[in-house]
């Protein structure tokens, strides 16, 4: 991590010169790719790709592939969508899925897909809203305001997304317009053992053999395929060395405009903490996994995202335990504070706002273990419950007021999550409710006044037992008649699970509340305040933070130099057979076993390119510079996990699968022309009935 370069004042003039940078549409550097690769995207192509660009709101990306909805993404991106229309008898995470025909596409129970239309610059009405409010009511007034924006935006369409967007840490704010569609389908996903190739092993690695990939479709509210202007045509060349590359995706979020407290909270406290609590967690799943085959077939996608998290968290605490990079960004805050310390005005206005986040960061440690009660126990069920308590208390008030979760803008995906027909395993669901509270009591203590108010003479797994075996929340009916009845309804219900979250979910709420005013409101604050000072003294020409809203960061196809060796840019379809061992989890699929004569082993399969991403930019298009797929984000490689912190192009890479992958594998392998058609131009509803 040595290596890392820095998205931060010191280093603004090598940002100029390097790949790097998630930046928002409209505020890309068009000149800096001019410079560097002869090519300037216009506002047509920007808005083109842009509006062809998908978000998937539980935290990935995708793009349109054709005019008649159809979404490309990764195939862990649409995992949970696979593993919810899985049943015992019909495994499509460990057997794949295919819909011949366009009546064959199955509804994902809660998947929501977002378009982004429209971008307004609000910053103005935010900071004026807050400008006289004292640090303790900073955060209430500001969120109501944006609440206020939100639902203007929106004006009680539950088709339209609005979201007001922190960046710089608060230096600005944008209000993102979006299309919302709930109508979603699984169209095509290939098995785990093609697209998961190399498993945990080869995760965060290169060279690698993945057909990480899904096709899904968006519908209209006439249950027919929605209809699109833009869309990523395919590439009909290959994509090779050298090549520009763009990806348009959503970034989840980087720490790369952090401070140094906040950053030592991170390095002492929060991965320390967050990866005992994986580990933990992975052992009681590998466990549970092997009471049965049902078994671990229902816990099979939390393993998935708990290895994928443990890796990814290790390499962001390795970035910050390096003593040399932590140095470096010591360093650079330092030269800034310089700065503001030798100008009179910006002293007085923004000199106190390090160590008012100093101040925040020390009130957060204290605070932490107390944060248990609001993080809750791992459970389906004491969610839905959770939610429908605090929709009675919520439901009430006043917009602005409300919890952010619960506002106008955003109670469409709540309620869609809170009434998706999704199964609930009983034996699962009880195991890791007992697992959770076990956990709970262990970090709280036993002698906790909310511990001996709610377990009484129990133990977590009796408790867990009675109330999985006695709720009936598991009835989506039942939770959408408590929802739509509101407080009356919700109050009169005395199901267990709804009883055992009023037991504590006032003090749960307290310390909630105690963290929004008196860390969020004060991180907020002094962070507007250093956003400020940042741009008076270095301006704003480089980019903010990710914030899980769409960026576009470009880059080339380009291996890199490990060590002593050089690693290739791109891997082949033969080299994947060539890896092939037959055991788990480098164990090729019966079906590609059986085409490997069909296909063209020179085909590339995978490729790494030079692009600034981070967790959320899975299923991100690569667009080359003719608007066109030439491959689909699904990793990043070993150096590219301490990009939540900062980036070095000649270490970061992007790990996509080449579009000539999957045209090759979705024809000659899965006999999936009619997909293979759309791509190429034909439409859903002509090609319906081909093989």
């Amino acid at each position: 991590m040595k290596r890392l370069a820095l998205a931060l004042p010191l280093l603004v003039s090598a940002v100029a010169l390097a790949d790097e940078g998630m930046w928002t549409f409209n505020g890309f550097p068009a000149d800096k790719t001019k410079a560097k690769y002869g090519f300037s995207p216009n506002q047509e192509w920007l808005d083109h790709v842009r509006l062809s660009s998908v978000r998937l709101a539980r935290g990935c990306s995708a793009s349109l592939v054709s005019a008649d909805g159809l979404v490309l993404t990764n195939h862990h991106c649409s995992r949970h969508c696979i593993d919810q229309l899985s049943t015992k008898d019909k495994d499509f995470v460990k057997n794949g899925f295919f819909a011949k025909t366009q009546p064959e596409e199955q509804k994902c129970p809660d998947m929501e897909v977002n378009i982004l239309v429209e971008i307004t610059d609000v910053t103005k009405r935010v900071q004026a809203a807050t400008k006289t409010t004292p640090i303790e009511k900073f955060n209430d007034v500001q969120k109501a305001e944006l609440a206020t924006i939100e639902k203007e935006c929106s004006g009680g369409d539950e088709l339209v997304r609005c979201e007001v967007v922190n960046l710089y840490r608060g230096g600005r704010f944008d209000l993102y317009k979006h299309k919302r569609y709930q109508e979603v389908k699984l169209v095509f996903a290939p098995e785990e053992g093609i697209a998961f190739f190399g498993g945990d092993p080869d995760n965060f690695m290169f060279p690698r053999y993945d057909l990480d990939l899904s096709f899904l479709r968006i519908y209209g509210k006439d249950g027919a395929p929605a209809k699109f202007d833009h869309f990523l045509k395919w590439s009909a060349t290959n994509a090779k060395d050298g090549d520009l590359a763009f990806v348009s995706g959503h970034p989840g979020g980087t720490s790369r405009l952090l401070t140094q407290a906040q950053l030592e909270y991170d390095r002492d406290v929060r991965w320390p903490v967050a990866l005992a609590r994986l580990s933990e967690w992975r052992g009681f799943l590998n466990e549970f996994a092997k009471k049965s085959p049902e078994a671990d077939r229902t816990s099979k996608d939390d393993r998935f995202g708990v290895e994928n998290a443990l890796k990814a968290y290790k390499g962001r605490h390795a970035a910050l335990a390096d003593p040399a990079f932590f140095k470096s960004r010591v360093d650079a805050e330092k030269q800034f504070r310089d700065k503001v310390a030798k100008n009179g005005k910006l002293k007085k206005e923004f000199g106190g706002a390090w160590d008012g986040i100093a101040g925040a960061m020390d009130k957060l440690r204290g605070y932490r273990k107390e944060l248990e009660l609001e993080r809750g126990p791992q459970s389906d069920l004491f969610s839905y419950a959770r939610t429908l308590v605090r929709w009675a208390d919520e439901s009430g008030k006043p917009n602005g007021e409300r919890l952010t979760e619960f506002t106008e803008a955003r109670l469409p995906q709540l309620k869609q999550g809170l009434t998706a027909k999704k199964p609930i395993y009983d034996e699962y669901e009880t195991a890791r409710l007992g697992f959770s509270l076990d956990k709970m009591r262990e970090e709280l203590g036993p002698d906790h006044p909310v511990i001996k108010k709610v377990y009484g003479q129990k133990s977590p797994a009796a408790i867990a037992a009675e109330l999985v075996k006695g709720s009936k929340l598991k009835d989506p009916a039942l939770r959408q008649t408590l929802f739509e009845g509101g407080k009356e309804k919700i109050d009169a219900n005395k199901d267990p699970m709804l009883e055992f979250v009023r037991a504590f979910d006032a003090e749960a709420r307290a310390i909630r509340k105690k963290v929004e005013d008196e860390v969020e409101g004060a991180t907020k604050k002094h962070g507007e305040l250093l956003a400020k000072a940042y741009f008076a003294v270095y301006g704003q020409n480089t980019y903010p933070d990710a914030t899980f809203t769409l960026r576009l960061s470009y880059g080339q196809v380009k291996g890199w130099k490990d060590g002593a060796k050089d690693v290739p840019a791109t891997t082949t379809i033969a080299g994947a057979f060539d890896r092939h061992t037959g055991a788990e989890p480098f164990a090729l699929p019966k079906s590609w076993l059986d085409a490997k004569g069909k296909l063209a082993g020179e085909t590339p399969f995978n490729m790494v390119t030079t692009n600034d991403i981070i967790g959320g930019n899975s299923g991100s298009p690569v667009v080359s510079k003719d608007g066109e797929v030439i491959g689909l984000i699904f990793d990043g490689n070993l150096a590219s996990l301490g990009g939540n912190y900062g980036f070095d192009e000649a270490q970061n890479r992007a790990v996509a699968v080449h579009s000539a992958a999957i045209v090759e594998a979705l024809d000659k392998v899965y006999g999936a022309k009619r997909i293979v058609d759309e791509l190429k131009g034909g439409a859903a509803g002509a090609k319906a009935g081909s093989p």
